[in-house]
């Protein structure tokens, strides 16, 4: 959810807004004057957004949606069960 405030109020309730874009994921738009000029919004997600604008994440994520539509996966259990064999394996002749 996307609430909007004003500077001065937000820096009064500071850790509180902090504390609810962190943990409840919410944001925050700072206005000053009724103009929007900051925003406040959890790290994780902020780091997410940096790396996005990254061209060439950008770009892995492009071909690997093409990968994608293009029949070039398998599910996650596929990819998973070769593992899940091995360590059963590994299990039975520990014991």
């Amino acid at each position: 959810m996307v609430h909007r405030i004003a500077i001065t109020k937000a820096r009064i309730n500071l850790g509180q807004l902090v504390r609810r874009a962190h943990v409840h994921k919410e944001y925050f738009i700072l206005e000053k004057d009724g103009i929007p000029v900051a925003g406040i919004m959890g790290a994780d997600e902020f780091e997410d957004y940096l790396e996005l604008r990254d061209p060439k994440i950008r770009e892995h994520i492009r071909r690997s949606r093409e990968q994608y539509l293009a029949g070039k996966s398998r599910p996650a259990a596929a990819l998973l069960e070769p593992a899940r064999t091995r360590r059963g394996t590994r299990v039975g002749r520990r014991a």
